[in-house]
């Protein structure tokens, strides 16, 4: 269904889901498309979230201007041996699950919102259960490849289900598929926006030679010392070929400034290392030719999105190996090129190599990787609410 065909009027949402980034930022990017849609109609959006007190998304809440009231939840301890998910934190966290949902019931009751809507995370199970008794149409958004815990739960009692990829259908339970819409995962419209010839003044990036490939390595806004250590095995052979905007991360700066100290000085110009890239995150993606990155959820949407060329190297301790899993789907699909098993330097560089000197390859990756992306997931995903919410 077109969001022409979506009769608009004031709208009351229930929003749930965090823990991660990946569960959070979806959630709000999805708030504020659906909040824009019906500003521009003249009609307003009434939001509650519920999550975990102190917790990502609370604070995420309180930033936007949001009301937040947070419920009790479970978290299961997953292990590869069934023995061990019968712990004692197991026992005592799925303990506050009835506690969770009695505490949601009464807000989902008290504020009888139009549609629910859940992006994942252990404190989506009692608010989608909670808004299930209550008979408010609730829609899950599956962000990864696969199916999340929480997501493989509500996803029997939603309304609507929307995924991230197509793929992600035949994971759902029998019932749910015919529920089930691809959106894509929302992306941030900031993000879209970059533009490549404003990136290395904005980063006081003085060496950067336009004549040459960028490539930007990224471990995510802590870091990766895997990404890390990875890069620098291999940074005066990368610096050869290319320039090079690598975001390390605070604890990790020092370190790698100190090695850096050892590069050519025309190979050091052209390395600009930084903790932590801001509000210029935009114009750094524009500009970068190969991007070097992990592989969750969020970080896939916006490297597809864009269509970029990048080398996922995974964090094998993800939540269900979904950043694994992610990484393998685009390798497959020929849209990214991953290290899937063991991550050497060496591993990096045959990775690396072949998008550094052949262009038409690149572009191949890229254009297959934008095939992928979904750019307007989040107003894809409004759609999906406001359809619930008419019923």
């Amino acid at each position: 269904m077109s969001s022409d065909d979506l009769p608009l009027r004031d709208i009351r949402l229930i929003v749930t889901g965090g823990g991660t980034g990946g569960h959070t930022y979806p959630a709000l990017t999805s708030v504020r498309a659906l909040r824009d849609r019906l500003e521009a109609a003249g009609h307003s959006l009434d939001v509650l979230w519920v999550g975990t007190a102190d917790s990502l998304e609370s604070r995420v809440a309180a930033a936007e201007g949001i009301a937040f009231a947070p419920v009790a939840t479970g978290k299961i301890r997953r292990s590869k041996n069934p023995l061990k998910l019968v712990s004692p934190a197991n026992i005592r966290d799925m303990a506050n699950v009835p506690l969770g949902i009695a505490q949601a019931r009464r807000l989902v009751a008290g504020f009888a919102p139009d549609a629910v809507l859940a992006t994942g995370g252990y404190v989506a199970v009692p608010v989608g259960l909670a808004a299930k008794l209550c008979r408010r149409p609730l829609v899950v958004h599956e962000q990864t490849v696969r199916l999340g815990l929480a997501n493989k739960v509500l996803a029997r009692v939603s309304a609507r289900v929307a995924v991230s990829s197509p793929s992600t259908i035949e994971l759902l339970p029998g019932s749910a598929r015919a529920r089930a819409s691809v959106t894509g995962n929302p992306v941030r419209p900031e993000v879209l926006s970059g533009q490549a010839d404003r990136a290395a003044e904005e980063l006081g990036f003085k060496g950067h030679d336009p004549a040459l490939p960028t490539v930007y390595v990224t471990g995510g806004a802590q870091g990766s010392a895997q990404i890390n250590d990875t890069v620098r095995a291999v940074l005066p052979w990368l610096l050869e070929r290319a320039n090079v905007v690598h975001q390390c991360g605070a604890a990790n700066l020092e370190g790698l400034r100190h090695g850096a100290a050892d590069l050519s000085p025309d190979l050091a110009e052209r390395y600009h290392l930084t903790d932590f890239v801001g509000p210029e995150l935009p114009d750094v993606l524009a500009l970068a030719d190969v991007v070097v990155s992990r592989s969750g959820a969020g970080t896939i949407a916006e490297l597809t999105a864009l269509g970029k060329a990048a080398v996922l190297v995974p964090l094998a301790s993800s939540a269900g190996d979904e950043q694994r899993h992610n990484a393998r789907h685009l390798q497959e699909s020929g849209a990214a090129v991953a290290l899937l098993d063991e991550v050497t330097a060496e591993g990096l560089r045959k990775a690396v190599e072949p998008l550094l000197d052949d262009p038409q390859r690149r572009a191949r990756i890229a254009g297959r990787a934008r095939e992928h992306g979904r750019p307007d997931a989040a107003e894809r995903l409004v759609d999906v609410v406001l359809s619930a919410a008419r019923g």
